[in-house]
């Protein structure tokens, strides 16, 4: 099945994210504030959370409408297909933010796409209530100037934990913005790299991932693994092509 995909990403950094996703084989890629979207089935899914250095996370987009009030936001999100993406035993987590827009109340607005959800999923499923005890699901419900895009998360944790660090520091360098240093230094593996030693040399061990072709999310976990529309082999498959990519 074919989505329409965002890779989220800090702001400033997304024209980085969008030249990993060419790199990747990616095309028709649109640039935005913090993001830049493509399309990509399951497979793709799987491959841009192992393979994206410096995205923060990688989202379905489910819909996207106009609301300038909470009816409109009710009946638009209702509107939605959810259980074409969420089993019957889906655990629904739903969070938000509000940029400009006159729906502010980030509290209100997740409450009524959560109830909205719950409405979609009855029409297919019939039932009054939901047992929410299966993978988790964690729906984003975003509004910037009253346009209002709804998604759900397939990453979990955040891309920048790696899952090669036990401990940081107060204030370290994420690893997503020390993966765009070294990509935006167009350094490669030929050259010297000196760190002056002043922080958790994330910035090294990051090059030395580029350099050595290491995928970051190779060593971790993400929560749509979990979903039934994400066939084991899918990952298995994915994690084999990183692993077969590594140079020596």
């Amino acid at each position: 099945m074919k989505y329409d995909l965002i890779a989220t990403s800090t702001f400033g950094i997304e024209a980085i994210t969008a030249r990993e996703l060419k790199d990747l084989g990616y095309k028709d890629i649109k640039i935005e504030n913090g993001r830049a979207t493509f399309k990509g089935d399951e497979k793709d899914i799987a491959r841009t959370n192992i393979w994206l250095r410096t995205a923060d996370r990688v989202l379905i987009k489910m819909s996207e409408f106009k609301a300038e009030s909470f009816e409109e936001l009710f009946q638009g999100t209702k509107a939605v297909n959810w259980w074409k993406l969420i089993p019957e035993n889906g655990k629904m987590h739903v969070t938000g933010k509000s940029i400009k827009s006159k729906l502010f109340s980030v509290p209100d607005c997740q409450s009524i796409v959560k109830k909205a959800v719950v409405e979609s999923m009855k029409r297919k499923y019939g039932r009054e209530i939901f047992p929410e005890d299966g993978p988790v699901y964690k729906i984003e419900v975003g509004i910037l100037k009253d346009i209002v895009t709804l998604s759900v998360d397939t990453s979990g944790p955040g891309l920048h934990k790696r899952g090669y660090r036990e401990s940081a520091g107060e204030a370290p360098l994420k690893e997503t913005l020390a993966a765009a240093l070294v990509l935006i230094s167009k350094w490669t593996p030929d050259r010297l790299l000196y760190d002056p030693f002043c922080g958790s040399g994330t910035i090294p061990v990051e090059a030395a991932m580029i350099g050595k072709n290491i995928a970051p999310g190779l060593r971790r976990n993400f929560v749509s693994e979990e979903w039934p529309s994400m066939n084991k082999s899918i990952w298995k498959s994915a994690r084999k092509e990183a692993e077969n990519a590594k140079n020596d």
